[in-house]
């Protein structure tokens, strides 16, 4: 089962880890206003309450675009290609520096330009093992400015590739990648927002 919606956009000062060490994720209403917080760790089940979230589609100096292979031990959706990052803003924490810091951690990576193309995406999607993940899930766009050292416990493996073969290939076999990855660049046509990089 899979869906999606259209949400408000981000104000980009949802979001930071709280101080007592557990990260934790913002729970948002059905009209995407915060409503208090759940620990990560465990707010992803068969029932996952709307969450506060983001994606980044990260691009280096040649143009290419970042796509990574979640680890398999992953909650959700295990060893499946999506784009170069994903996270949550904990609370209080400014969407940007959350982003920047999830890549820093996730992907050993510093990023340059950020941009936010997609403020509105939301989307609630299922795995195959029943898992949910249900989001409001503003989507960036970033340029690198080193190269990635991921986490094994978060990335399998990662590629750089040309935008437009990823394109191709998410659209042409959506079942070989996240769904919200595919959504996001059938949302990168809809809305007429090319898929490449921000401007330096």
């Amino acid at each position: 089962m899979t869906e999606r919606s259209t949400a408000p956009a981000a104000d980009g000062t949802s979001g930071s880890a709280e101080g007592s060490g557990v990260e934790s994720v913002v729970l948002l209403d059905d009209v995407f206003r915060p409503v208090g917080t759940a620990p990560k760790a465990t707010v992803h089940t068969k029932d996952t309450p709307l969450h506060l979230a983001f994606s980044c589609h990260i691009f280096d100096a040649e143009g290419r675009v970042l796509v990574t292979r979640r680890a398999l031990s992953k909650t959700t959706w295990p060893g499946v290609w999506t784009n170069s990052v994903c996270g949550h803003p904990g609370p209080g924490e400014d969407m940007d520096e959350a982003v920047r810091r999830r890549v820093r951690q996730e992907l050993g990576l510093e990023l340059g330009t950020l941009e936010m193309v997609l403020p509105e995406f939301t989307y609630r999607a299922v795995d195959a093992s029943g898992i949910v993940e249900h989001e409001y899930c503003p989507v960036y766009t970033a340029r690198a400015a080193s190269e990635p050292r991921p986490l094994d416990s978060e990335v399998a493996e990662f590629q750089w590739a040309r935008p437009e073969d990823v394109r191709t290939a998410a659209l042409a076999a959506p079942w070989a990648f996240s769904p919200w990855m595919v959504w996001q660049i059938e949302e990168f046509d809809t809305h007429g927002v090319p898929y490449r990089g921000p401007d330096a």
